[in-house]
């Protein structure tokens, strides 16, 4: 279990992370390594929990101890790596859809135990390190605790590819970490609480990545008007590895549900 306790000034956690990620080894498959994309997903935290609330669900930890933050774009948190589906999967009748819904459980490959979202602890330990683990508590706020985060992705998009944990977990930090100190984490921050537009928000990734990478990012966005909650960022298999660039991206068919303007929303329901 992850302290939820410790407070770290934000430019000693910056500097952590840079040393964690430099000393993460590379993330390679050890199976099933024939696909060719990796989806980031990142969550925009207050935007998430607010969503919990407004569709009932119940509040996870991290939400109700939820504060605000120093660096506005540290609301921009982990969610998960999730690997594309390898041909050698697919040949065994698997389409996308099933793949997104279950993960390493699909069948008849890999069929490894299947894990509920609404049971995330069930799943087993992970196998990060402590210091893997330390840093990961940082910039997924459902690690550890009560809400298992780490425990139930790893299930689903890691454990059947041999992935080593710090080097999964590692890479997530890393990249996270990347985005947050772009064009895009620091638009995120500058318009903390205010509405954008969808246009603006692509001047963005522009600005660091290249028009040519728009549509890498699908957003997905919550209520009326609507609220971004989460964004996943679509990315080369064999550029993963290396630190992000115009040419890490790959493009995904659906820019995500929310239209030309939306909320980035501030910490408080």
């Amino acid at each position: 279990m992850f302290r939820k306790d410790i407070v770290i000034p934000s430019g000693a956690m910056a500097l952590a992370l840079s040393v964690f990620s430099a000393q993460a080894e590379p993330l390679k498959a050890t199976q099933y390594g024939d696909f060719d994309r990796y989806v980031l997903a990142l969550s925009w935290q207050t935007g998430f929990c607010q969503s919990m609330v407004e569709r009932n669900r119940n509040e996870p930890e991290e939400c109700r101890l939820q504060k605000e933050a120093e660096n506005k774009a540290d609301f921009l948190t982990v969610h998960g790596l999730w690997p594309g589906l390898p041909k050698s999967i697919a040949s065994r009748g698997v389409d996308e859809r099933r793949w997104m819904r279950f993960g390493c459980a699909t069948r008849p490959i890999p069929n490894m135990p299947e894990v509920k979202a609404s049971r995330k602890c069930a799943a087993a330990e992970t196998g990060l390190s402590l210091s893997g683990a330390a840093k990961l508590n940082e910039v997924m706020p459902g690690a550890g605790g009560n809400s298992c985060l780490e425990r139930y992705e790893y299930a689903k998009h890691g454990v059947c590819f041999g992935f080593d944990p710090d080097a999964y977990f590692g890479t997530m930090v890393r990249m996270n970490q990347e985005v947050k100190t772009s064009a895009v984490g620091k638009f995120l921050a500058n318009n903390y609480g205010k509405t954008v537009s969808r246009s603006d928000f692509d001047n963005a990734i522009a600005k660091t990545w290249g028009k040519e990478n728009l549509k890498a990012f699908k957003l997905t966005c919550n209520g009326n008007p609507a609220y971004l909650t989460e964004m996943q960022i679509s990315l080369k298999a064999d550029t993963i590895n290396n630190p992000l660039s115009a040419t890490s991206f790959a493009p995904q068919p659906h820019p995500g549900n929310c239209g030309k303007q939306f909320v980035i929303d501030k910490a408080g329901y």
